[in-house]
């Protein structure tokens, strides 16, 4: 999962006066489908700083502003930051979870004579049922898209926590069921963390001027709730492994239930509303009619609503700006940003304004996917089988059993450590230089990877780790950058979703490594590095390229603009007609 970081104050800034029709004006959606809206779904836009706290608690006393809305706002944003800790992405955990699986003897039974170690049967059954769940939690992005734009955010995480609670119960009773009950548990609790973590986003818009703090907030807490199964297994060694997975998942059952009486009385039924879409609304003279109207007879009755919601509307703009501060200089400043930050891209619009279907045929989306497939299968590879990777490539079990370890707890600090690399890379470099990062320092793990020392390994995790989040965030904004929000959710759906669907290509891998290769993962692993790395150097090259040849085209561009604007005539009128 990933997640492309939009400035509140830049969509308010740049939405006065421009033409809703471009790209960069469009809030971003994860509905592959597009963003229509059932007429009976549809409802005016709503701002946080609009929605009274009793009305967001479920409850319909007059509207209260001010101190206890500001509160309230505090509470949802807390309160999805914490829910987003235990549910969005412990599936991630896998490796801190597999080894309590194993002495407890999940698969066993297809090794009668393995003497406390896996075999080959009972390790495909395990990594497949991790790489379902990886399948699902990247397929799912595109149903959460369509019920979060229909149905608001509210159906999106109950569905969530019913789909965490299903999970958990499988997984609490899979020993005791006619079927296995493990894989399909597993993937309950794959697909609800979507659902409980993309409904969050919108509430980045309860405060506008933090909203990128909101959503690095969300998104340490989905890359730090791997950790769970870490602290879990380390109870269950403390408990001298009486804590068992059974009663482990009926505990957990707690956490499903608070998310539903969250989203009862505490969060919003509706998406908040980005600052744009607010200011464009508000904008909009036509909202002061209503199809109501024509049932009054009152003329002087109908002026006057009318007139209350011209007043509505004007007080919108002036609550926006009292929310946001000062919008003279400091709005200022964050539009040039917003614009230095284009500028340095060096692809910002190279597609925008076509169609989805034309961006899907073009070298743009078929470099990135196959650039993203390979490194999702890779990542993920890496994720289910670091334990018999190391236990080949060190000949140790005890000093393989110590890189998982440090792993377990590597994994989500590192998630957590990267947001403010990440934040700085994106904002200050351009994307040919993001891709050539990404292509140099996966190259970097591949090489690691192969080598039989400890040190290796250790520096192996922590690139790891750091690279994990840049790599989803990259694609992100890549997507964003080239493609445009107007199609966003479509090809971006897309993308992640071959992708997911591809990561079963990993059970093949496990079969591979331990049929054909016998437990050695160096062939394996040279294998994608060396896929990787050419599909890398394609795709820098390809955007390199259209990167200078943007930046030329922008350059003639602006010459001619000024040419048009300065040249003068020969009777006294400018280029442009103007006098």
């Amino acid at each position: 999962m990933s997640l492309h970081r939009v400035s509140s104050m830049g969509s308010y800034e740049h939405v006065r006066g421009s033409s809703p029709a471009r790209s960069e004006h469009r809030k971003m959606s994860f509905n592959p489908v597009g963003s229509w809206v059932p007429p009976a779904a549809k409802e005016d836009p709503v701002g946080a700083f609009e929605v009274p706290k009793t009305r967001r608690l479920g409850m319909r006393p007059p509207i209260v502003k001010g101190t206890q809305s500001l509160i309230c706002s505090i509470v949802q944003v807390a309160t999805a930051v914490v829910y987003c800790l235990f549910a969005a992405g412990v599936v991630f955990g896998y490796a801190a979870l597999k080894p309590i699986l194993v002495r407890e003897g999940v698969y066993g039974k297809y090794c009668p004579d393995s003497a406390g170690t896996t075999c080959y049967e009972q390790e495909i059954r395990l990594n497949l049922m991790f790489t379902t769940a990886a399948v699902a939690t990247n397929v799912c992005a595109l149903p959460v898209g369509t019920v979060l734009d229909r149905y608001g955010p509210r159906v999106c995480g109950l569905i969530g926590s019913l789909f965490l609670a299903i999970g958990a119960v499988f997984f609490a009773f899979a020993s005791q069921l006619p079927f296995d009950g493990y894989i399909p548990g597993y993937l309950f609790l794959a697909l609800g963390g979507p659902f409980v973590f993309i409904s969050s986003f919108q509430l980045s818009n309860t405060f506008p001027r933090h909203s990128g703090l909101i959503l690095a907030l969300l998104t340490g807490a989905f890359d730090s709730s791997s950790a769970i199964f870490l602290f879990y297994r380390l109870i269950y060694n403390a408990s001298d492994y009486t804590f068992t997975p059974q009663k482990f998942f009926l505990v957990y059952l707690i956490v499903p239930f608070c998310i539903s009486l969250a989203q009862i009385f505490l969060m919003p039924k509706q998406s908040y509303k980005t600052v744009g879409e607010l200011v464009t609304h508000a904008e909009d003279p036509s909202n002061d009619t209503r199809p109501s109207d024509q049932h009054i007879s009152d003329e002087s009755r109908l002026a006057r609503l009318r007139e209350e919601r011209r007043q509505h509307r004007e007080g919108v703009v002036s609550e926006i700006t009292s929310l946001l501060g000062h919008k003279g200089e400091e709005g200022d400043k964050q539009t040039q940003a917003e614009e230095r930050k284009k500028r340095i891209s060096g692809v910002w619009g190279a597609l925008h304004g076509q169609s989805a279907f034309q961006q899907i045929k073009s070298p743009w989306f078929i470099l990135i996917t196959l650039f993203t497939v390979i490194q999702m299968v890779r990542i993920n590879y890496f994720v289910a089988t670091i334990r018999t990777q190391y236990q080949h490539l060190l000949s140790d079990d005890e000093e393989a059993v110590q890189v998982n370890n440090v792993f377990d707890v590597a994994l989500p600090l590192g998630g957590v450590a990267a947001i403010p690399m990440i934040g700085l890379v994106l904002d200050n470099t351009s994307t040919p230089f993001v891709l050539t990062l990404l292509v140099s320092v996966a190259t970097g793990i591949g090489i690691l990877g192969v080598l039989p020392y400890l040190w290796a390994a250790y520096a192996n995790i922590v690139l790891f780790v750091l690279y994990r989040p840049l790599y989803y965030t990259a694609v992100s904004d890549y997507a964003a950058k080239v493609f445009g929000f107007h199609t966003f959710g479509k090809v971006y759906g897309l993308i992640i979703c071959l992708a997911g669907i591809l990561n079963f290509f990993q059970s093949a891998l496990d079969a591979l490594t331990h049929k054909k290769f016998h437990g050695n993962p160096i062939p394996v692993n040279v294998a994608l590095l060396t896929v990787a790395l050419v599909v890398g150097v394609v795709l820098v090259g390809f955007v390199c390229y259209k990167s200078q040849k943007l930046g030329r085209d922008r350059l003639e561009d602006e010459a001619e603009g000024a040419t048009e604007s300065l040249m003068p005539q020969g009777n006294g009128e400018m280029m442009n007609g103007e006098r």
